[in-house]
């Protein structure tokens, strides 16, 4: 007898479409990063690049609700941004692993029963205060005026937040068009 697991191939699937998806916006993020990064001034707005690369495991949890969804679903979309961008490979699967380990961190805390929205933005905010000061250091913000290191910080958390709302909503939509339909939880 077949013995069920979480990881069924419906989940595996629903996975792979929405890491495609969300990889290709990744792909895209990471070849505006250079530009970003090196055009004066620009560089503050960074975190708001960075914070689309929170919406694999936002949108893979909000749709199915299972456990190591978020880390499956952000290493796919990391393997798709690699072809649009292969310089950035190894980052990108780097912040897949980070990002979709904190994804499953706060989900694990709640014994992966608490679904709602706050849940999500918890884990939005400790990702956008891991880049606010990684990215900090390693642009070189200090040598900013003291506004402008004021801006990329909110940036910064603020972007992860604001697309975790657009990752919900598209997640919430996918619910409500069926998608996860059939996917036993435990």
């Amino acid at each position: 007898m077949a013995r069920n697991t979480v990881l069924s191939t419906r989940v595996l699937l629903v996975c792979a479409a929405i890491g495609v998806a969300t990889g290709i916006l990744g792909g895209i993020a990471g070849l505006v990063t250079p530009i970003v990064l090196s055009v004066p001034g620009l560089a503050i707005v960074y975190g708001l690049v960075l914070g689309a690369h929170v919406l694999p495991g936002i949108i893979a949890q909000e749709v199915l609700r299972l456990p190591l969804v978020a880390v499956l679903t952000h290493v796919l979309a990391a393997l798709v941004a690699s072809a649009f961008a292969p310089i950035w490979t190894t980052r990108f699967l780097g912040t897949a692993l980070l990002f979709g380990a904190i994804q499953e961190g706060v989900a694990a805390l709640t014994r992966y029963r608490a679904w709602g929205a706050w849940r999500f933005f918890i884990s939005a905010a400790v990702i956008g205060v891991l880049v606010a000061v990684v990215v900090f250091f390693a642009a070189h913000l200090s040598a900013y005026p003291l506004w402008a290191q004021i801006a990329y910080l909110a940036l910064s958390v603020c972007g992860p937040v604001a697309w975790t709302a657009i990752g919900l909503s598209v997640g919430a939509s996918l619910r409500r068009a069926g998608v996860a339909r059939q996917i036993v939880r435990r």
